[in-house]
């Protein structure tokens, strides 16, 4: 059946950084100590899973998709996640993810660091990406519109959704 969300919000704080790893399918080779304390699983639980265990509902299709394309381009991406815990409770986060290599220049495997989300970047990003879900859900996806509006609103586009992203979180 999966997991049911709650609107019980976990704390993020200021000197947690959440660490994981994943191989190229995405599924998770390493958790730290603060990731397995907010999502609320064990280490084995989480080991060869994707990433997606964790993906809460309220999350838009069209920013995974953004990640992943850039990601598969061998681009860092920065991006604002809200997450779901194991009890159903969810927290948000501000994730940098990138491709880590091996010295000879090939694929080792996905990084991914999280920390708090800005206040004035959740004000923003929260309404847009129930924005993005409304659009998903409509007869006819509209959410890559909504997003592309969104970040020329910010003087940005798709090629410079990481500067988009970083701007909020420091602003």
């Amino acid at each position: 059946m999966g997991i049911i969300p709650t609107d019980k919000e976990q704390e993020v704080r200021n000197i947690d950084v959440i660490i994981s790893k994943g191989d190229a399918n995405g599924d998770i080779t390493y958790a730290n100590p603060i990731f397995l304390k907010l999502a609320g699983y064990q280490l084995d639980e989480l080991l060869e899973q994707p990433h997606s265990i964790i993906r809460h509902p309220d999350m838009p299709k069209i920013i995974f998709k953004a990640l992943w394309d850039s990601l598969k381009a061998g681009n860092d991406v920065h991006t604002f996640v809200k997450n779901l815990s194991k009890d159903g409770s969810f927290y948000w986060v501000y994730a940098f993810v990138r491709v880590a290599t091996n010295p000879d220049g090939s694929f080792r495997n996905y990084v991914s660091t999280r920390k708090t989300m800005s206040t004035k970047a959740r004000e923003i990003i929260e309404p847009l990406y129930a924005k993005l879900i409304e659009a998903q859900n409509s007869v006819i996806d509209e959410s890559l519109v909504v997003l592309e509006e969104f970040l020329a609103s910010q003087g940005a586009s798709l090629e410079t959704f990481n500067d988009a992203m970083i701007k909020l979180q420091n602003a």
